[in-house]
């Protein structure tokens, strides 16, 4: 029996970073594992230039995801105001860089969110792990920053509600919130008229993701993805590739 860290991630807008080249800034359909890390490193504190903190808590923890449902697709559209950029020389301030009109460029870019989407993660500890599972519930319970979807204009619409549990498999772990209420019904009608009760739905085919390392899964891999999520310097902002297992159950959840 292994000890896992379950919680869930729900809100109105979410957005999975994958790779982004030129003005393109994509999302993927659920969450990547340098979001997850820095969720717990928001949590528990750990600053982006904490380069020792930053990898030991990527050292420490393995992730399994449970996407319930992976929202509607969202895109909207920016446009940015860039200097050319001189060679041998590097602008100081944000108003130093749009101070001369003559030199300005637009550039028309894109960002991809997913509306809606509901996953449950469990976190396995890694031997040399930072920090037991309680104190990443405590942290997940009362974070030191602000945690969010992927991006800051992403917030959590619900808590995270982490629960500690004992589980033969990893399956188990993210199956095992599936007979609580998502969030309460709600009344919208007066005590004596007809009720309509809001309740969001689980129905559709569930995906399970983890992470290669991962063992006791209790899934055969459907198939296996190549991301680009595994951080090696949130500083230099730089990711290297790894395996993601992946199994897409069937029938009604």
């Amino acid at each position: 029996m292994r000890e896992y860290l379950v919680f869930r991630l729900y809100g109105p807008m979410a957005s999975w970073g994958e790779l982004a080249v030129g003005e393109q800034r994509v999302s993927a359909d659920h969450p990547s594992r340098s979001a997850l890390l820095g969720l717990l490193g928001a949590a528990l504190g750990v600053r982006r230039d904490d380069e020792a903190g930053q990898q030991a808590l990527s050292r420490g923890y393995r992730f399994g995801v449970k996407l319930i449902a992976a929202g509607m697709p969202l895109r909207d559209y920016h446009t940015v105001q860039w200097p050319d950029m001189p060679k041998k020389f590097s602008y100081r301030s944000r108003r130093q860089e749009v101070r001369d009109k003559e030199k300005l460029n637009t550039i028309l870019s894109s960002r991809e969110y997913r509306s809606d989407s509901l996953s449950v993660v469990a976190v396995e500890a890694a031997p040399d792990a930072p920090h037991g599972l309680s104190m990443l519930a405590d942290a997940l319970r009362s974070p030191v920053f602000l945690p969010y979807l992927g991006r800051k204009s992403c917030p959590l619409a619900l808590p995270l509600d982490p629960k500690l549990g004992g589980f033969d498999t990893l399956k188990q772990a993210l199956d095992s919130r599936d007979d609580e209420p998502f969030v309460p019904s709600i009344d919208l009608d007066d005590d004596e008229g007809p009720t309509t009760e809001i309740d969001l739905g689980r129905d559709g085919q569930a995906r399970y993701f983890w992470d290669e390392a991962m063992a006791g899964v209790g899934m055969d891999a459907t198939l296996q993805l190549t991301r680009h999520d595994q951080p090696l310097s949130r500083r230099r902002w730089q990711f290297e590739p790894r395996r993601e297992l992946v199994y897409l159950a069937g029938g009604k959840q």
